[in-house]
């Protein structure tokens, strides 16, 4: 029964109904001598008509609202996705003219103070590249420091040893054998200091790139690396801002690192689209996913990927399910330049609505 809770399919059962209660009036007529029809035969063709002209017209009525409706409902899942550009058109029907017109209305509003946030994460993480630049001078010294103190002296102590070695194997073959073994021991320690100090080391794959650019280098080696296949899928044609696409590459990189270190995944496909009004990104895998309470629980790789792209008035959308696999997909809204006039205009609507509810407090 659940059609009944469908408006349309409601409306032609009233419809109906009055139809069939026009039939019984008619034919409780006919008894009472009011109306006199000598055929009883056409009775059927009356009760017939009757049933099927209501319905018909149940029906035309039914559509008539509904359609508004579903064009209402369409355009609010489109919001929904992050597509704030939708607008209603203009309804012939002055009882859904006051709702689309609302719809619009709240629409523009909320698209004019997304413009704003996304202005001002780009802003905020502007500012904080300048000073994660000051970051990056005292590791790259710090590195040195430690490059000297580990790896510079084992290479120099194996150096010294295998000067000696040629010497000692003549005079002392015993003796020479452990010096072999310690260049050996040496030279393992050496690696593993080398590769540690590699691993602490983030260079910086956009600096001078694109995304797309960065993307076919890093993400094909990243994935040969770890022991993955990987399929990638970019399609960028107007170029997006510096501060959107260092997002972007940040949350590519944690979704893949996450992938690797809790996924047991063998495959990652990776599919990124900048539409007319927004940028779609996908990463899937073919792991071992995880249920909804550990979804719901999150983890700092998730939260961090959220808060990303939150900056950005975007939104990011988990699907897993244990021993299906894991998408993470993310929707960013691409605006038109905003001139800083329109900013401070926005600021200004701010504070003035700030002064408004605060005079009412008082």
């Amino acid at each position: 029964m659940s059609f009944i809770k469908n408006t349309k399919w409601v409306i032609m059962l009233y419809f109906l109904l009055i139809g069939a209660a026009v039939a019984v009036f008619l034919y409780l007529a006919d008894g009472a001598g009011y109306i006199i029809i000598e055929d009883n035969r056409l009775w059927v063709y009356y009760a017939v008509g009757i049933v099927l002209f209501t319905g018909i017209a149940g029906y035309i009525a039914g559509q008539r609202i509904q359609r508004p409706l579903d064009l209402l409902h369409l355009n609010m899942l489109q919001v929904a996705k992050g597509n704030l550009t939708v607008r209603m058109p203009d309804a012939e029907d002055a009882s859904f003219a006051r709702v689309y017109g609302e719809f619009n209305g709240m629409t523009e509003a909320l698209e004019k103070k997304m413009k704003l946030l996304q202005r001002l994460g780009e802003q905020d993480v502007i500012e904080k590249e300048i000073a994660a630049e000051a970051a990056v001078l005292e590791e790259r010294r710090r590195m040195a420091r430690d490059l000297h103190d580990t790896v510079s002296q084992q290479l120099f102590a194996i150096h010294m040893s295998a000067s000696s070695l040629p010497g000692v194997m003549r005079k002392n073959p015993e003796h020479g054998d452990k010096v072999l073994e310690q260049l050996i021991s040496m030279s393992h320690i050496a690696q593993k200091q080398m590769r540690a100090l590699i691993a602490q080391l983030r260079p910086v794959e956009l600096e001078g790139k694109t995304l797309e650019e960065a993307l076919e280098r890093w993400f094909p080696d990243y994935c040969r690396q770890n022991g993955l296949k990987g399929i990638k899928d970019v399609e960028m044609y107007d170029g997006l801002s510096e501060a959107i696409e260092h997002q972007l590459f940040l949350i590519i990189q944690e979704a893949v690192a996450n992938i690797v270190k809790h996924a047991r995944a063998s495959l990652v496909s990776m599919s990124l689209h900048e539409e007319e009004k927004r940028v779609v990104l996908s990463i899937s895998d073919d792991g071992q996913g995880f249920d909804e309470m550990t979804q719901r629980q999150g983890s700092y790789g998730l939260s961090t990927m959220r808060e990303r792209a939150e900056k950005l008035g975007g939104q990011v959308d988990i699907i897993s399910r244990r021993g299906a696999g894991t998408t993470v997909r993310v929707h960013i809204p691409l605006f038109e330049n905003l001139g800083d006039d329109e900013v401070q205009s926005n600021s200004d609507v701010h504070t003035t609505d700030t002064e408004v509810k605060e005079s009412q407090g008082e």
